[in-house]
């Protein structure tokens, strides 16, 4: 795999970045926002994008041990931390962001594992 250039970088960086924050702002304000159905959908599409441009070929295991880390950790913590709901609300947030970047570097960590 070739390594990433700065533009895709960027790119790739500033979509974590928001892609946090917003998971972070909608775990804390879910309730005043009411029934949002398209936040979620922004969560998984920057997900693919971290996952397509902000991972390069070196970083892919530590990567996938930190996303499939917080990924069990989210989703056991929820579970545990329901009585704090705005935390449970933001740990599912960042599982649905990084989910579908952890199966985008997988994926493509399969491909490069089968061609070679």
């Amino acid at each position: 795999m070739a390594a990433k250039n700065s533009r895709s970088n960027a790119i790739g960086a500033w979509a974590f970045l928001i892609g946090v924050v917003l998971a972070i702002v909608l775990g804390l304000f879910q309730s005043s926002l009411g029934n949002v159905t398209w936040i979620p959908i922004v969560l998984v599409l920057i997900g693919l994008v971290v996952g397509l441009l902000n991972v390069g070929a070196a970083e892919n295991s530590n990567f996938l041990l930190a996303s499939v880390s917080l990924v069990i950790v989210s989703f056991m913590g929820s579970a545990v931390l329901a009585v704090v709901p705005q935390v449970s609300l933001i740990l599912s947030a960042l599982m649905i962001l990084f989910v579908p970047a952890a199966v985008i570097v997988a994926l493509r960590t399969i491909f490069v594992i089968a061609r070679d």
